[in-house]
């Protein structure tokens, strides 16, 4: 074997793990820790009670590493080295050294507490902060901790601040090895480069040619599509300089990735995701090209499911790529970004803990009998993600309460443990057992993982109607299978044979997972997909909806949902469910419209109201209720059966009289005011009289009518009746007379009477106000009078408006007699000279008034 960096601090390692129970060991890029520890753990005989098991962030760097020490040992794989990876499994029963990835390992730890059969498991990588790892980490901890104290542990990174993770494994001891002294020249751009990315690769590519290229080249680009369309563009300069340009990533077979990787006739430009970061050495490689992009570990908000978002790489992770062009000799990286880019960028990534959705390590937790609040972490999460993650699991039926209180799995959860998915897919396949679908169902759960099985994501305005989007990309992947097993005929479709051969694969795991003795399929291929559609809402109970079209919408354009709990969204054009009631969103994301976000749902799935009824009996209300119709202005009694607020059936009738209806109606009138309720304005008039009255003649003992005793009659008005026509037929204003009685209103039109007689016979109407009763009219209708009407039994003067033939004032006073003497004679000039026709006495107070020409 070629020398590392790391053996000399093998004997250390070992010799370390005889006295302690952990230890921390940190390694730049090339020392050789993926390889060399496990094999120098192996031959100081840590793994005659159990076997080595090395974790690893990704699946191409478990088959690499383990394959790299199975060369090493002359073996071939599944012999003493082997690996097991998400439905791969390639291991022995003379396996002593195991490779596997994360979420292998916690699943091994749920299924087998004790750990049995393990000695030691070393953590590789552990700088990347992966969530599966930090959940595996913390129930080794506890495991060690209690049951197994012989149990030993090794953190290993290359950027590891590995203070934090000494101190919670025990203070354990820290080891540090020297890496290989092969310098890297990096270079950065001088500014900004707003061309393609694919272009500036090329260009970065060309540059290494000119300066005598000579080994190959890995570019870090973020994911399959920037690699494709990286290719494409690389295909001129790989011909002009003799280059061979391959693609690595992580949906690719080991196979494909072996023949990447060995040693080939002519230099390659390796076209890479981050799977290349930490993974073991690529012999030949001599620069890098980094775009300073990655996918970067999510979830989606609305699916919940894990997603990846492109983003800026920490340093740390700049200089593990960098680290990769100096593993065998001096290198060369190309940045393609500035060095001011490069020092604004985070140390370290944000740990996964801390942004990823926790619904899926809640659920392992809870199978171990762990609540995520009681669980050691490194760095607790937030309580809002706990919460949100437990639940989750609620309305997936995973979680139960038990006699005591606390929450427990169901048996509905023990049943989604057997599949290595997330909660809502692994909930979907269990509904689908019941139902006899759960085939289908796999490979729907496999289509959603994928996202998109369109090349680069490509996306059509639909032309067809039907009942489900999954359904109608399932109808697709079979179509694509029917080519053949080199999925070639995909491209026709327009799909990606790569994601389609992922889908294949991560179906044909899951349906071996399937308890067989599940329900029979259903006869007809309706109910095959009314089956199918109820198990993606058992999957996603939290997201139902509604389409509604507005009445200015054309075409598939303009549809929105909306949702239960509140809140809408725009159907996405390319959605074939445009001609149903209630729907599923699985999926969705938020777009900009302008100066604001618009969620757009991607797909959707129909579902029927009855199973709701099924699946979601507690979710689902039934109501009877009376309430007011302010259109109709009746109150009415509206049966409504809702899914959280979203109404699935309602009725409505004109509610029956009885103390309800009332009382709707009372608080309705009120509402709109009692002035609505009476024929004319005779109800204010007597109001004002009788404040007067009370005012000046409190001895009557009037009752009052204020806004406390006005609402206090319209309850007891609105009795019996049900509508506002029922209340303006019956008058508000005559049943307030009826309730203040005969007695009562012959008082007060005795102490403030609506109208008074003048002297000629007319009748006038008293105005009742804050000045105090008013009286208008002609002067002459006052001609025989020595004083003015007096009100309240003769307390309170009437205010005098005396009018012109015009009808305007010529004088307002309460004193008549003062008015005859001081101010009359000269008016009187006036009016002569003005009205001559009309007669002027020199004497009013014992005149006749004019004969009256009808009330005002």
């Amino acid at each position: 074997m070629d020398p590392l960096p790391i053996d000399p601090l093998l004997p250390a390692i070992c010799e370390t793990l005889e006295k302690s129970a952990a230890l921390v060991l940190e390694a730049p890029p090339g020392a050789g820790k993926t390889t060399r520890v496990p094999r120098a753990l192996l031959d100081a005989g840590l793994a005659d009670r159990g076997e080595i098991v090395i974790l690893e962030p990704r699946r191409i760097a478990a088959r690499l590493a383990a394959r790299r020490v199975a060369d090493e040992l002359g073996e071939r794989l599944g012999e003493t080295v082997g690996y097991t990876i998400r439905f791969e499994d390639t291991s022995g029963p003379r396996t002593r050294i195991r490779f596997v990835t994360e979420g292998v390992l916690t699943r091994k730890l749920i299924a087998d507490p004790m750990l049995r059969g393990v000695s030691a498991v070393l953590l590789d990588e552990f700088h990347e902060r992966h969530l599966q790892a930090e959940v595996a980490l913390g129930l080794l901890r506890r495991l060690q901790s209690d049951a197994r104290p012989d149990l030993r542990l090794v953190a290993m990174s290359a950027t590891l601040d590995a203070a934090p993770i000494a101190r919670y494994l025990g203070d354990c001891p820290i080891l540090r090895a020297e890496g290989r002294a092969f310098d890297v020249e990096v270079e950065y751009l001088e500014r900004s480069d707003d061309r393609p990315l694919e272009s500036q690769v090329a260009s970065a590519v060309r540059r290494l040619c000119a300066a005598s290229l000579d080994g190959d080249v890995l570019v870090f680009l973020p994911g399959g599509a920037e690699i494709r369309r990286a290719a494409r563009t690389l295909e001129p300069v790989a011909q002009a300089h003799d280059l061979l340009v391959v693609s690595l990533h992580g949906a690719m077979t080991s196979a494909d990735q072996d023949r990447v990787i060995r040693r080939a006739s002519k230099r390659k430009v390796i076209l890479s995701t981050n799977v290349a970061e930490t993974s073991v050495t690529i012999d030949g490689v001599v620069a890098v090209v980094d775009s300073g992009l990655a996918r970067i570990a999510t979830h989606a908000p609305w699916s919940g499911l894990p997603s990846l978002k492109t983003a800026k790489i920490a340093r740390s992770s700049a200089v593990q790529r960098a680290g990769r062009a100096g593993r065998t000799r001096p290198g060369r990286c190309l940045r393609l970004y500035t060095r001011g880019d490069f020092l604004a960028r985070p140390e370290h990534e944000t740990p996964e803990v801390a942004r990823l959705d926790l619904a899926e390590s809640a659920l392992e937790l809870f199978a171990a009998g762990i609540h995520l609040e009681q669980f050691p972490w490194i760095e607790p999460p937030r309580a809002s993600a706990i919460e949100a993650a437990v639940g989750l699991l609620g309305r997936l039926g995973a979680v139960e309460r038990g006699a005591d209180g606390a929450l427990r799995i169901s048996a509905v959860g023990r049943r989604m443990q057997r599949f290595p998915a997330h909660p809502r897919l692994s909930r979907m396949i269990v509904e689908a057992e019941r139902r006899g679908v759960a085939s289908d169902a796999c490979a729907i759960a496999a289509l959603i993982s994928e996202r998109d099985l369109r090349a680069d994501g490509a996306r059509a305005r639909a032309t067809e109607v039907a009942s489900s989007d999954l359904l109608v990309q399932l109808d697709t992947f079979e179509q694509a299978e029917g080519y053949g097993p080199s999925f070639e005929g995909a491209r026709r479709l327009g799909l990606e044979p790569t994601r389609v051969a992922s889908v294949q694969r991560v179906r044909d795991a899951l349906v071996r997972l399937v308890d067989r003795r599940a329900a029979k399929a259903p006869e007809s291929a309706d109910r095959v997909d009314a089956a199918i559609r109820a198990a993606i809402l058992a999957g996603y109970p939290d997201r139902v909806g509604r389409l509604r079209r507005p009445a200015n919408a054309t075409g598939r354009g303009g549809i929105e949902v909306v949702l239960a709990g509140g809140g809408t969204a725009a159907l996405a054009e390319s959605s074939v469910v445009t001609d149903a009631d209630l729907v599923v969103a699985v999926d969705a994301e938020e777009l900009a419209l302008g100066r604001r976000a618009n969620t757009v749902v991607r797909l959707a799935s129909a579902i029927e109201a009855d199973w709701l009824l099924e699946q979601c009996t507690d979710d689902v209300s039934d109501t009877d209720e009376i309430v007011w119709n302010a259109s109709a202005e009746r109150v009415e009694r509206v049966r409504k059966m809702a899914y959280e607020g979203l109404v699935l059936e309602e009725s409505r009738g004109p509610a029956l009289p009885g103390p309800d209806t009332t009382a709707v109606l009372a608080k309705a009138a009120n509402a709109r005011g009692y002035r609505a309720f009476t024929s004319d304005g005779g109800l204010e008039r007597l109001r004002e009289r009788i404040a007067f009255a009370r005012e000046h003649c409190p001895e009557a003992g009037i009752a009052a009518l204020d806004d406390v005793a006005i609402a206090e009659a319209l309850a007891r008005f609105v009795e019996g009746h049900r509508s506002f026509a029922d209340l303006r037929d019956a008058d508000f204003g005559d049943f307030l007379r009826v309730e203040i009685g005969h007695a009562a209103l012959r008082t007060i039109d005795e102490l403030a009477p609506d109208r008074i007689a003048l002297h000629g016979g007319r009748t006038v109407r008293v105005d009742y106000g804050e000045a105090g009763p008013r009286v208008a009219s002609r002067l002459q209708d006052f001609f025989g009078l020595a004083s003015g009407p007096k009100l309240a039994r003769g307390r309170v003067p009437a205010v005098l408006e005396l009018l012109a033939p015009n009808q305007r004032a010529v004088q307002i006073t309460t004193d008549l007699d003062g008015f005859w003497r001081l101010h009359y004679p000269a008016i009187a000039r006036e009016l002569r000279r003005r009205y001559p026709r009309h007669s002027w006495p020199d004497d009013p107070r014992h005149a006749s008034p004019p004969p009256p020409r009808g009330h005002r």
